[in-house]
């Protein structure tokens, strides 16, 4: 489990969260140490891997999700660019399911 702080960024957890879920990457906003926003918004998002590892995926996958991450919160507005991580988060995961047939709502 990783803890990021986002207030290099300009960019609070609350919307990193909203953000990387409309693209299906799941995290959770998160307070920091000494965190100036309120627990309802923070300045930080926890990352965990259990779900990835549990769908069998390696070194290589999460290094693409890591860069899909960084590229919706460096550029939080681009949503074309965000269009095409989805695209891209949906086929990797139909590559890892987590049971056969279960991942049919990422159609």
């Amino acid at each position: 489990m990783m803890l990021l702080d986002l207030r290099t960024k300009k960019i609070t957890g609350k919307l990193a969260d909203a953000l990387l879920g409309e693209n299906h990457i799941t995290v959770n906003k998160n307070s920091i140490p000494n965190d100036p926003e309120s627990p309802f918004v923070t300045s930080g998002i926890r990352i965990g891997t259990p779900a990835l590892t549990t769908r069998g995926m390696k070194t290589s996958e999460v290094e693409k999700i890591s860069h899909y991450i960084a590229d919706i919160l460096d550029e939080p507005e681009n949503f074309a660019r965000h269009q095409q991580i989805k695209h891209d988060v949906i086929n990797l995961c139909k590559q890892f399911p987590v049971y056969n047939g279960i991942d049919h709502w990422l159609s």
